[in-house]
């Protein structure tokens, strides 16, 4: 099982520049280009929310545009940048982004694993939380799952992070001691997944991995100063890979966007080491 996850697209109208600067929409074109360019190709995609700007219709309309070209079937999640009804109003034909009631989420398979999209999203807000509802929801579908791998997928990272500006707007660390708590009587969850950070991270949560993502476009400027400014980087942009086999578990890669030179061969051909 072969999972790509994107996150934080921040698709604008079209021709319109996030923060004055960015033109999100050419840089997910090429990440979907290479992302149908993989080999082995992904069995599913998973946009773990920022989706668009503003939560705008018409920036979901370009948004279902752009994402017509992908050759493989992708999966939706809301971050703070989103709008649910909006989301939903665009995407008719998606019924899993109807089936968790006031909330998006939902369980789906991919392959041999379960991946469970989990709604931190709170309106008109930054930082994002679980209420009751959420976690005894994600709850009754991790018994449903037990004995089965899983991926527990949301927007925002249930960790601290060390850059000020974005642990502020986490998870409410309540809601992420007890989504932790509840992870940890689960060892088939291979992974927690998250955006909002732009940023690639890796932390030991609940007795297994909770993993962020960079972004197809900008990146949180990586400052751990406790009074770091809130600034982004155009540094090279990136996706990740989680590769699930039954005997050796799951592997995270992240990947740019843009190929660099090669490959180049480490043998000549009759199989001495290149000197």
């Amino acid at each position: 099982m072969l999972l790509a996850q994107i996150s934080d697209l921040h698709i604008k109208r079209p021709g319109a520049l996030a923060y004055r600067r960015v033109d999100t929409a050419p840089f997910l074109a090429r990440c979907i280009a290479a992302l149908n360019a993989l080999e082995p190709r992904p069995d599913a995609v998973i946009m773990t929310g920022d989706l668009v700007d503003q939560g705008d219709p018409e920036q979901y309309a370009h948004l279902k545009t752009l994402l017509a070209p992908l050759e493989i079937p992708y999966f939706l999640l809301v971050g703070n940048h989103d709008d649910r009804d909006a989301l939903r109003d665009a995407f008719p034909e998606r019924a899993e982004l109807r089936s968790g009631g006031e909330f998006v989420q939902y369980a789906v398979d991919v392959g041999a694993m379960r991946v469970i999209a989990l709604d931190s999203m709170v309106p008109d807000q930054s930082a994002g939380d679980l209420c009751d509802a959420r976690l005894a929801w994600l709850e009754t579908q991790l018994d449903a799952c037990a004995g089965k791998p899983a991926v527990v997928a949301l927007h925002h990272p249930p960790f601290v992070c060390g850059i000020g500006h974005m642990d502020e707007l986490r998870l409410a660390p309540a809601a992420a001691a007890r989504l932790e708590a509840l992870i940890a009587r689960y060892p088939n969850v291979e992974r927690v997944i998250c955006g909002h950070v732009h940023r690639p991270m890796f932390v030991r949560f609940g007795g297994t991995i909770a993993s962020a993502v960079p972004a197809p476009a900008h990146q949180v400027a990586l400052d751990l100063r406790t009074d770091a400014p809130s600034a982004f980087m155009m540094e090279p942009p990136a996706y990740a890979l989680h590769r699930y086999a039954p005997d050796t578990g799951m592997v995270t890669h992240h990947a740019y966007v843009e190929r660099g030179d090669g490959p180049y061969p480490f043998y000549e051909p009759e199989g001495a080491l290149i000197d």
